[in-house]
């Protein structure tokens, strides 16, 4: 049910991971720091206009799949093969509709995509080559896949593979540059977004929490709106997204307590990362075990605020 007040709130994170301040230089924390308030911005000026929390969340993520900071769109990993595979989702609270795409390699925008397979499609998601297809078929803008490639991400490729590292051992060290909204409009409902290009050195047809529903990403007005960034495989075997809803609905715990227990939940399987949450009635949650997390929020009267750190 849509709220009587007006009021909005818009989440978003960049990705949780070993982010600390020895290891980012002046250049690269203001650019993540200008790169987070310009998205920000993006979804604020939809909310700001009564437009849905859909289009908040859409526009907002757009902004972070073209900016390389991000491990989504342009910037995205590179998988074992020296590919750049993207997976992304959107759910809307309203309706529990979702749509989510994996291994894309062509579309520019790939929550876009997303959102076309909800509201063009009877499926969920689609995958590879067909995934691609729809999107052509569909008149989502298509690039060449150099377009996601930068250097620093081919670089980093090299370096996983010179160390012969054993499979999963790599994800202690990198940074989940997973890209994430989670809004609620004026009108009160809901919407969750997630856009990634996986993990580096990722297995050919490895799929990851951010496009699976319920995992990476949720949204249901009758509880809150969740995006995840971490160690994917055990966000999936924890379903995060839909667990931490879960214990809102049906425990009564606020977005801040159920994120949390979810996440312990989840560290103690294995799985480190982190969290953005909206409640119901707008109320904004972070939770990340990892040194830090790229993370902003923005309400209607108040000034946005972005973070990296964990002690900010």
């Amino acid at each position: 049910m849509a709220s009587a007040d007006d009021n909005w709130t818009l989440v978003i994170h960049g990705g949780a991971g070993v982010i600390k301040r020895d290891k980012i230089t002046p250049e690269r924390e203001a650019a993540v720091r200008a790169a987070l308030r310009e998205a920000l911005d993006a979804g604020s000026a939809v909310l700001g206009k009564g437009g849905t929390a859909l289009d908040a969340v859409e526009a907002t993520i757009r902004v972070l799949e073209d900016n390389p900071n991000f491990n989504a769109g342009r910037g995205a990993v590179f998988t074992a093969d020296g590919k750049n595979e993207l997976d992304s989702s959107i759910m809307d609270g309203a309706t529990r509709q979702a749509g989510a795409v994996a291994g894309v390699t062509m579309t520019r925008h790939p929550i876009s995509l997303a959102r076309a397979v909800m509201e063009k499609s009877p499926h969920v998601m689609l995958a590879t080559e067909g995934a691609d297809k729809f999107s052509s078929e569909h008149g989502l803008e298509q690039v060449d896949p150099s377009w996601f490639r930068t250097e620093e991400r081919w670089q980093q490729l090299q370096a996983f593979k010179a160390k012969h590292q054993a499979e999963g051992d790599f994800e202690r060290n990198e940074k989940y540059g997973t890209v994430g909204a989670v809004a609620r409009d004026s009108h009160g409902n809901l919407a969750a977004g997630t856009s990634t290009g996986g993990l580096t050195g990722k297995l050919y047809g490895r799929v990851g929490d951010s496009p699976i529903i319920g995992a990476g990403t949720y949204a249901d007005n009758r509880a809150c709106a969740v995006s995840a960034t971490g160690a994917g495989e055990y966000y999936i075997r924890e379903g995060v997204a839909h667990e931490i809803c879960a214990r809102m609905r049906f425990l009564g715990e606020g977005p801040q307590a159920a994120a949390d227990k979810v996440q312990a939940e989840t560290q103690a399987l294995g799985g480190d990362g982190g969290v953005i949450v909206v409640s119901a009635d707008g109320t904004p949650a972070f939770s990340f075990n990892t040194p830090g997390m790229y993370r902003g929020v923005a309400r209607k009267g108040a000034e946005p605020k972005v973070a990296i750190y964990g002690d900010e």
